[in-house]
């Protein structure tokens, strides 16, 4: 008999938590604008550890964030 509650297994518990690995800001806290901002991702160095991306300011270009990306395009260059 089933109850009302749906107990999933704990791979699928897994699957979930890592669709939610990476994000990716579309917008942050500018100091020099004084608020929130659409922002441009560069990339700033190839690392053995991953990728280094910036977020810049579309608006003067003031860098507002980092992020090291483990599984992007040029991360797995380095792998090999």
């Amino acid at each position: 008999m089933q109850g009302p509650f749906r107990y999933s297994s704990v791979d699928a518990k897994k699957e979930k938590q890592a669709s939610y690995g990476e994000f990716e800001a579309t917008e942050l806290y500018c100091p020099k604008c004084g608020k929130a901002v659409p922002v441009i991702k560069t990339l700033l160095l190839i690392l053995p550890e991953g990728d280094k991306y910036e977020y810049r300011c579309r608006f003067c270009g003031t860098p507002v964030g980092e992020k090291m990306d483990r599984h992007g395009q040029y991360y797995s260059i380095l792998k090999m």
